[in-house]
């Protein structure tokens, strides 16, 4: 085991001759602030490696420390780790700092730290000396994972959370509401969850395949399911981003609360959750009453997540409803938007100032650019570049998530075997080339660049094993942009990459994850027959 088996790429990691063994003598010195990564330690590595890291100083001992110095050099997401003969030290910059540290720790151990019980009892562990100094080039790095199309249930979305936090991703976007399904509880609106959590069928592979699954589909997550889950990622330096979609994907909402929809155009009442994929064209009515109701369902949704920014969707919103609507023309007189882009805008602008009166900020999808963007709105930028880069260099803040590059629901082969195959091929190494910050961005508007992130849509996904499958070992890939100092694209060490990910795939293999294999899927990972929507030729370049 050495220094290059670390994913993420640490920022500086120098090897130096022998090794420490940790065995049953070995404490754990926990200083001010160290508390959290001290019981982790405990937990985790204690559980794998079987030793019982009590309390205690001296001669090899894991020291834990929070240092003034190592935030001012590397800041609070940075850390440095050093082992030689006299034990293991640990400075974080900051809580966080220390967390990540702790995850290289645990890397260094080997494959079978990854496991929930010792493999080899009463074998001792070696670390080798060295000196590891890190910190993350991203503030934001995040992984979108979408439960409306298909539920995951409480459980996954724990282990998910470990999984991110393995791979030192500190942002989980949650998308809780699209036409298929609402999966949060609001108690002050039942039957949002009631009758919007549940379809009757699902469409088996991609919208255009003719096969259908006939068992009722749903679930949704209690009050207390999203409490837990919160401060799961909270013990793990993970901010969860909650993301209630309007005024479009909401057919789940309306067939809950017809009166939400378009009721002089569509009879809303005869509408239920949405059985297919694509855009749908069902969208919310342009009317105060509207506004107060999801007033009242980001009410509850700000009580749960601490998060300071809250994702309002505001992408895919057909405008088709609005313009034969004459209640919605008449809004459009009343308000003086212009057009039917900019009654969106005006949803958009409207939850912007409400959330910002309450110390939070909107960050919606980049059509939200389309009828003027709300001041204090972010962007997350999906179709491409070019609405991050517009966002950006009119000062506002960007997290780059292009689904030419990091929507890891596309396929990553292009043989026939690949299990219900989307959209363009990104391999793994093509997601090791991604770049978040576009060549030519000018200097200020590349500070508003916060990050970046992946994410995964469920369409075709309809259990815990093919989300596995989608998102590893590729999520490792992103992880390294994400986090390291690389050079640019066409510089990157990617057969180094590979060489690391050799004993990556061990650490996925103890943790249970069903990733897709480098020679391609498992039989039982093939999807035969199930109609997918491949794209031939390279992502274009938007």
């Amino acid at each position: 085991m050495t220094d290059t088996d670390l994913i993420p790429a640490p920022l500086t990691a120098v090897a130096h001759e022998g090794r420490l063994t940790l065995d049953e003598r070995t404490a754990l010195d926990a200083g001010p602030g160290t508390g959290p990564t001290a019981r982790w330690l405990r937990s985790t590595l204690g559980a794998a490696t079987g030793l019982p890291l009590p309390d205690g100083s001296g001669p090899g001992a894991v020291r834990l420390r929070i240092s003034p110095g190592t935030e001012e050099e590397h800041g609070p997401e940075g850390y440095r780790l050093s082992v030689t003969g006299d034990g293991v030290t640990l400075d974080g910059g900051g809580p966080a700092g220390l967390f990540w540290g702790a995850q290289t720790l645990r890397q260094l151990l080997g494959p079978d730290a990854y496991r929930r019980a010792p493999v080899r009892p009463g074998a001792d562990w070696d670390l080798p000396y060295l000196t590891v100094t890190d910190r993350p080039r991203f503030g934001w790095r995040g992984l979108l994972l979408d439960v409306a199309r298909h539920f995951t249930a409480k459980e996954d979305v724990l282990r998910l959370l470990d999984l991110m936090a393995a791979h030192k991703l500190n942002v989980f976007h949650f998308h809780l509401t699209d036409d298929q399904g609402w999966r949060i509880e609001i108690a002050r609106y039942p039957r949002l969850t009631e009758v919007g959590a549940w379809r009757a069928r699902s469409k088996r592979g991609h919208r255009a395949s003719p096969l259908w699954d006939d068992t009722p589909h749903g679930g949704h997550y209690t009050r207390d399911d999203i409490r837990e889950i919160v401060a799961y990622a909270a013990e793990r330096h993970i901010t969860v981003v909650p993301e209630i979609d309007l005024p479009g994907h909401s057919q789940a909402a309306i067939a809950a609360y017809p009166w939400l929809g378009n009721t002089d155009v569509v009879d809303t009442a005869a509408l239920t959750v949405w059985d297919t994929w694509g855009v749908n064209p069902n969208v919310l009515a342009p009317t105060e009453d509207v506004l107060r109701f999801y007033e009242g369902v980001f009410e509850e949704v700000l009580e749960l997540f601490p998060s300071t920014f809250v994702h309002v969707g505001g992408d895919e919103c057909p405008k088709d409803q609005w313009k034969e609507s004459p209640a919605a023309q008449a809004r459009v007189a009343e308000l003086g938007v212009g057009d039917e882009n900019g009654l969106q805008s005006w949803f958009i602008r409207h939850f912007d100032r409400w959330l910002a009166d309450r110390g939070r900020r909107l960050i919606g999808w980049d059509e939200i650019l389309e009828g003027g963007l709300a001041e204090g709105a972010a962007v997350s930028s999906w179709r491409g570049h070019g609405g991050g880069i517009a966002a950006a260099e009119a000062g506002h803040d960007v997290v780059m998530c292009p689904e030419q590059q990091v929507y890891l629901d596309h396929r990553q082969d292009g043989g026939a075997d690949e299990p219900v195959p989307i959209g363009f091929v990104r391999t793994l190494e093509d997601v090791y080339r991604f770049e978040p910050v576009p060549p030519g961005l000018s200097e200020a508007a590349a500070r508003h660049v916060l990050g970046t992130q992946a994410n995964v849509w469920t369409e075709v996904m309809e259990d815990r094993d093919r989300v596995d499958y989608q998102v590893f070992p590729r999520l490792a890939a992103f992880a390294e942009v994400a986090w390291s100092a690389l050079p640019a694209p066409g510089e990157r060490d990617t057969a180094g990459f590979l060489r690391r990910m050799e004993t990556h795939y061990r650490r996925l293999d103890a943790l249970g994850v069903a990733y897709r294999p480098p020679t391609g899927p498992a039989p039982w990972q093939r999807r035969p027959g199930l109609l997918g929507r491949p794209i031939d030729g390279p992502p274009p370049i938007v």
